[in-house]
């Protein structure tokens, strides 16, 4: 199940990006930054549930804080 939203989330990521590429138009870049910080948010949650509490599970962790953190400033500042 992991498997299959991290697919669909990287499907979207894609999308947005290469819309914002292609047409120049940066106005959906809050949204691609919020499936980015959920995309890497459960890339950390699942070195976690493989009981690898390795050093790149918590920097997901934390790059998706920050990653969340900056497409809300993104949204209020629209």
């Amino acid at each position: 199940m992991m498997k299959i939203t991290k697919f669909i989330l990287a499907l979207i990521i894609i999308v947005f990006s290469s819309y914002g590429l292609l047409s120049k138009n940066f106005e959906s870049l809050p949204f691609m930054m919020f499936f980015l910080g959920a995309f890497m948010l459960l890339s950390g949650l699942s070195e976690f549930q493989k009981d690898r509490k390795r050093f790149e599970g918590y920097m997901f962790m934390a790059v998706s804080i920050f990653i969340f953190f900056v497409s809300i400033q993104g949204f209020l500042l629209n």
